[in-house]
């Protein structure tokens, strides 16, 4: 049995049969698919890492907006009551409220923050 394994090696080309040919397959297979950071693992952050940078991108957005808001309640009274109003529902003694909702805006804002 033994010598049908040698006959069968020994028909490899040279190159093959090579010590330092072999290490380095060794190698190459033990970095692929073996080590902490094989190509499963690589894939699998770079789509993390895609998904972070959409992120960034939305939560810049929203910074920018923030900041936008902000300046123009410092700068104008009335947009400071129209935006209390609006955002926190503020109203005056006397007054009624009615917020109508849309319920696909809704939905966006809700899919947005979960992701």
């Amino acid at each position: 049995m033994i010598s049908k394994i040698t006959a069968s090696f020994y028909k490899l080309p040279k190159w093959v049969r090579n010590r330092y040919f072999l290490t380095l397959l060794a190698f190459l297979v033990y970095m692929l698919f073996f080590d902490r950071h094989d190509i499963i693992s690589q894939l699998q952050l770079r789509g993390e890492l895609g998904k972070l940078e959409e992120n960034k991108e939305y939560y810049k957005k929203q910074i920018d907006q923030t900041t936008q808001d902000l300046e123009e309640l410092l700068t104008n009274k009335q947009n400071l009551e129209k935006f209390a109003r609006e955002k926190y529902l503020m109203k005056k003694p006397d007054e009624d409220v009615f917020v109508i909702v849309n319920s696909e805006t809704n939905q966006n804002q809700e899919k947005k923050i979960t992701e």
